[in-house]
């Protein structure tokens, strides 16, 4: 059993558990912080384009 909270796309619910639904769970956890990000850029323009 994994120590964070994990999340079912089937029921919409949050769980403990590795499945859900006959499904595996998946986590939602954001990505790590990085100075050096490779993707920031194309992310920042997608966001952008998206509040216009």
């Amino acid at each position: 059993m994994s120590k964070e909270i994990l999340y079912c796309n089937k029921c919409k619910k949050f769980t403990m558990k590795e499945s859900c639904c006959d499904e595996k769970t998946i986590s939602l956890k954001p990505a790590k912080y990085s100075p050096e990000d490779k993707y920031g850029k194309y992310r920042r323009e997608f966001k952008k384009s998206i509040s216009e």
